[in-house]
């Protein structure tokens, strides 16, 4: 395999990726994917209005979280070639998931003005090697406390799905990255293009950068080892319930352990809790998908229609049909 390092024509949009070691196969995906629509004529994956590589100080293929490699396609050279550049992240196990080269390539970008862009756990790779200083990031909720407690005196947010802090870009991954690729096409090469783009990816809208991740857990505000792991086994167990002493087990304590801290730390049982997680998700993908609503109803743990709209009531005061049609008709509003 060989990569270039030629000179290329400019265009507006030149994106240079950095793929970190075990990165995030959808992020990355769904990033490059929005760009190649909406840079191509004539449905050729061509980079007509659009650029992008993937550099490497190596020719060795780039391992995902996945296992699934990628090649690279370009040599770092000058990083002044892009428009921006783009760290990818993964998984956080690496204390060194990028080589010295790359990590001076980047630094060499940071001194060129160019916009560095941190996706999923991105930030963290930008951060350690020192380039997050007096900026802000945007992470994953489920990454929050991990950024606080590695990087304290760098200010995180996980409350959106990405963040523009000047030449700084941070993202919370997953489909945000569509959503933040989305933003800089339309930047840079207009509203049709990014129109084009969202529509073949069958994405019903761009997200703003400030529009809430789907997912805000309580975990982020809970400082107890104990809860936040019991709130967390909660989030990851919504269509099949955990009972709460398996919870309390997980976490290395007895129920009753398990309902004080609850109720010291967020005044609800750990039942209640879950049962306000589980609802909050549902009411997620009313707003997001066209699921149906029995399918929602099962995919987070509530096995009896009849049950579900009764809590869901409860909770948000309406019953899951008006709420679903209130907000299909705020999506038509805004499209």
């Amino acid at each position: 395999m060989s990569v270039s390092s030629s000179p290329v024509q400019q265009k507006p949009l030149r994106i240079g990726f950095v793929l970190a070691k075990d990165f995030t196969m959808s992020a990355f995906a769904l990033f490059i994917d929005t760009l190649r629509l909406a840079g191509d004529e004539g449905d050729r994956s061509g980079k007509v209005h659009c650029d992008w590589d993937v550099v490497s100080a190596t020719q060795r293929l780039i391992r995902s979280s996945t296992g699934v490699e990628v090649a690279p396609t370009a040599e770092l050279g000058d990083p002044a070639r892009f428009s921006h550049i783009a760290v990818v992240g993964g998984l956080l196990r690496d204390p060194e998931p990028l080589d010295h080269a790359t990590q001076e390539f980047l630094r060499r970008a940071s001194k060129a003005n160019v916009p560095l862009i941190g996706i999923c756990t991105g930030a963290f790779v930008l951060a350690r090697i020192g380039l997050m200083k007096g900026r802000k990031a945007c992470v994953s909720w489920f990454h929050y406390h991990d950024f606080k407690d590695s990087f304290p005196d760098i200010g995180v947010m996980a409350d959106r799905l990405f963040f523009v802090d000047g030449n700084r870009i941070t993202c919370s991954g997953g489909a945000g990255a569509a959503d933040l690729a989305a933003y800089l096409v339309e930047r840079w090469l207009g509203a049709p293009a990014r129109q084009k783009a969202m529509q073949v990816l069958q994405i019903e809208r761009a997200r703003a950068p400030s529009d809430p991740q789907p997912r805000s857990p309580l975990e982020m505000s809970v400082k107890d080892d104990r809860v936040r792991r019991a709130l967390l086994l909660m989030e990851q167990h919504m269509a099949d319930p955990l009972r709460i002493a398996t919870i309390a087990g997980k976490c290395g304590i007895t129920g009753r352990g398990l309902e004080r801290l609850f109720l010291a730390g967020l005044g609800a049982q750990p039942h209640e809790v879950y049962v306000k997680l589980r609802l909050e998700a549902a009411r997620d993908l009313m707003a997001t998908t066209r699921q149906s609503l029995i399918e929602i109803a099962l995919s987070t743990g509530f096995r009896q229609p009849s049950n579900f709209s009764r809590r869901f009531k409860n909770a948000y005061g309406v019953a899951p049909s008006v709420f679903r049609r209130t907000e299909l008709k705020r999506v038509e509003l805004r499209s």
